[in-house]
């Protein structure tokens, strides 16, 4: 399980470092395979799978019908735009341009451990979702009595 926050710096070739304290567990989750694709939700964002994780959320994408228009938008953020990428022998991965581009991803940025996969976003909008107060009308029913 991937939890915490790290302030990554992507270099000049749109490089970034998994840092060391995930790599361990990169290469024995997935043999070092990832993929990365949009936040489907947000809209400056990336997602970052280790290849075994992304197989099943893709499948289940798939089988969303092609009629509906907010099925189609998902499948093209996530499936369309999904790329295959490996650590190289420093443990990099690169990011697509067209992928930083969309996201507004720089040179400053933060890799957000999230469960099962990482989310990777520019410096300052990592801080101002960071910094985003949720009312009772953003929580659903689910969350009645959630204390965290």
């Amino acid at each position: 399980m991937f939890q915490g926050e790290i302030a990554i710096t992507i270099d000049d070739k749109g490089r970034l470092a998994i840092p060391t304290a995930f790599r361990e567990q990169v290469a024995s989750t997935c043999g070092n395979r990832l993929v990365i694709t949009y936040d489907a939700f947000e809209s400056t964002g990336l997602y970052i799978y280790p290849y075994p994780a992304w197989e099943p959320v893709r499948d289940r994408v798939n089988a969303l019908s092609k009629t509906k228009r907010a099925h189609r938008v998902l499948q093209l953020k996530l499936v369309g735009a999904a790329e295959i990428v490996e650590l190289d022998g420093n443990g990099r991965i690169s990011i697509p341009a067209s992928h930083r581009k969309v996201a507004g991803i720089d040179r400053r940025a933060v890799l957000v451990g999230m469960g099962d996969k990482f989310q990777l976003m520019s410096e300052a909008d990592h801080m101002a979702l960071a910094q985003q107060a949720l009312g009772d009308e953003d929580l659903g029913d689910e969350l009645e009595g959630f204390n965290p």
